[in-house]
């Protein structure tokens, strides 16, 4: 009755909710919780966001614009590129999907890291493919060396996360390069930028440079992260248009809601929102790393709004005692960690709370 491949999915494990952990713990509804397990932005969306979802509010009743005309648009203003570049999806996670739908047949193959984002390895075994895992190098780098070595007459996709996600690295401009111009014609490079605002190295590539010189290149962008509409699953991709249209053909009717396309059009036109993220993110990044290097801990310097850290334990145990403190975050098990964990950058007192409970979670060991 099933696809032999579908048996062998697994469902994708999201950061725990504060009202499951709330119920579990039997917590009191008003006693605070940090969530610190997605990689949400903490701050919240911009206020012009929340203004534009109140006026398009009362027409949610009609179906939502199903060619998202306006949010291609200002994408299009934003990127200076045109519309047709653009395909909006619910997350950038559907792209993705698109991606599998459109260009995977059963004896193509997909390369990507690991660990890396896990919709990745999703993607080529919804399509019934095979795919190559890449080890990441010892400093929890893509290798895109190794990478390049594994492609064959067989592969299609190669999926790049940068920054990487679960380790927040990113490669270098010369890095991805390099591996652009040594690819045969029918590869695609997917280059998802989820956690694109917030990178700071100048070494990291720009993926829009790629579309503009008809690379075989899909850059992937979320209003999820920076931009902090995680609840409305809003991203999108870039490409030449005749990718883009191939893409075009699977996306299923209606896709994006209102609500979402509003908020994403009035995010864009507020730089506020990802200086104010930029600035938090990066003493967030300066606070943790003090921390972790008084405790003696090591972890990853990360060029996105979270950071990977080996707590020398069980990280399902540290999870569990974390939980008791209010504060949740991810495990590092399904990434092949299992004493690492991984936490968002948050605020002062909400990165000051975890560290806190992390100290004496270590001491008491």
């Amino acid at each position: 009755m099933v696809r032999e491949s579908v048996t062998r999915l697994r469902p994708y494990v999201p950061g725990k909710p504060i009202d499951e952990v709330k119920r579990e713990l039997g917590l009191a509804p008003d006693f605070p919780i940090f969530k610190l397990a997605s990689n949400e932005n903490v701050l919240g969306p911009s206020p012009a966001a929340l203004e534009a979802m109140r006026q398009v509010a009362p027409e949610v009743w009609l179906y939502p614009d199903d060619t998202c005309f306006n949010l291609k648009n200002a994408l299009a203003g934003f990127w200076d590129l045109s519309p047709e570049h653009f395909i909006i999806g619910n997350g950038s996670d559907e792209i993705i999907h698109f991606l599998a739908l459109a260009l995977l047949d059963r004896e193509d193959e997909v390369i990507f890291a690991d660990p890396s984002f896990v919709q990745y390895k999703s993607a080529a075994m919804m399509a019934d493919c095979k795919y190559q895992a890449v080890p990441l190098t010892g400093d929890m780098r893509h290798d895109l060396a190794a990478m390049r070595a594994r492609v064959n007459d067989h592969t299609k996709l190669i999926f790049i996360a940068n920054p990487n996600n679960p380790t927040g690295t990113v490669v270098t401009q010369r890095e991805l390069e390099a591996l652009l111009a040594d690819l045969p014609p029918r590869v695609v490079v997917v280059l998802d930028q989820a956690y694109y605002e917030y990178v700071e190295a100048e070494t990291s590539p720009r993926g829009i440079n790629y579309v503009r010189e008809d690379y075989n290149v899909v850059v992937l962008h979320t209003f999820s992260k920076a931009y902090a509409l995680a609840g409305l699953r809003v991203g999108y991709g870039i490409a030449r248009p005749e990718i883009i249209g191939y893409l075009q053909q699977v996306r299923g009717p209606f896709n994006v809601n209102t609500l979402a396309q509003a908020a994403a059009i009035a995010s864009l036109g507020d730089e506020g929102q990802i200086t104010r993220a930029q600035a938090m993110n990066s003493a967030g990044k300066r606070q943790l790393a003090a921390a972790f290097d008084e405790m003696a801990l090591p972890y990853v310097p990360t060029e996105a709004n979270f950071v990977l850290v080996d707590c020398g334990r069980d990280s399902r145990q540290v999870f569990q005692e974390l939980l008791r403190h209010g504060v949740i975050v991810r495990t590092g098990d399904p990434f092949g960690l299992p004493t690492w964990i991984r936490v968002t950058i948050g605020t002062v007192e909400m990165n000051e709370r975890f560290i806190s409970a992390l100290r004496e979670i270590l001491v008491a060991a």
